[in-house]
């Protein structure tokens, strides 16, 4: 399985989560096929997905995607994902602080979830324009609450990693966990570059990491390349002006 070739399952149109998992794959430098993003009849296509979607194979069903497959292996949830990779190629602390990456990828996970759910506070099968009401008051607290928590508790872990010097997250080098938090941060930027300006100056360990990893090899190579999908007004990150206005009203 180890020389196995790696296929991502995952929307063809946007980021998403799946990006997550593309910028772990890019920075290791693992060949991958981005499955629904092949033609259909190379058999891609938003039709594989859906496959992948309901095979019911030896092993536990996948509920969403992103999907990573190895082989005969197949494993979803994109910290899941994230950290099944780090373990593989490097990107991945040793002995316990293993688990505190796991916790770190988690707690981001959580930021992007509240970051997807100020433009859908309701329901994601509704239209934005159909909850703009509710996306303005949700935003409002997470640009003044949520926000900066959650940039504050990444800036508290940056500073008190003495094995990097405030560089990484855990460890002495950079992690999977790193790579996602450029990834939120980049979606933040996107979605909320008026608000986020407001906040800047006061997370330098921060806004350092991220420029760190924008100048890694390959993730700068990745970032200049077709391979990566811009941001847009169908994934997590969507920029609505209505509801990118400075931290405090």
């Amino acid at each position: 399985m180890a020389d196995a070739e790696y296929r991502l399952y995952y929307w063809p149109d946007i980021q998403g989560r799946g990006e997550f998992v593309r910028l772990v794959l890019e920075d290791a430098g693992a060949p991958y096929v981005d499955v629904a993003r092949l033609p259909d009849e190379e058999g891609g296509g938003v039709p594989a997905l859906m496959a992948c979607l309901e095979r019911d194979e030896v092993g536990a069903p996948n509920l969403a995607p992103p999907i990573l497959q190895q082989g005969d292996f197949y494993i979803s949830q994109t910290a899941a994902i994230c950290a099944y990779l780090g373990e593989r190629h490097g990107l991945a602390p040793d002995g316990d602080a293993r688990w505190q990456a796991l916790h770190l990828q988690l707690s981001i996970a959580d930021f992007v979830v509240e970051t997807h759910d100020t433009h859908h506070p309701i329901a994601g099968s509704l239209y934005y324009e159909e909850q703009k009401a509710e996306a303005q008051r949700r935003t409002s607290v997470f640009r003044e609450e949520r926000l900066p928590r959650f940039l504050g508790y990444c800036e508290r872990v940056l500073s008190l990693n003495g094995a990097a010097d405030g560089r990484w997250l855990v460890g002495a080098d950079c992690s999977y966990a790193d790579l996602s938090l450029f990834q939120v941060m980049t979606g933040v930027e996107y979605a909320f570059p008026n608000a986020l300006a407001v906040l800047r100056d006061g997370y330098p360990h921060l806004f350092a990491l991220c420029d760190r990893v924008r100048k890694r090899p390959n993730i700068a190579a990745y970032l200049a390349s077709e391979r990566r999908i811009a941001f847009n007004e169908l994934g997590i990150f969507r920029h609505y002006p209505e509801l990118d206005t400075t931290a405090v009203d």
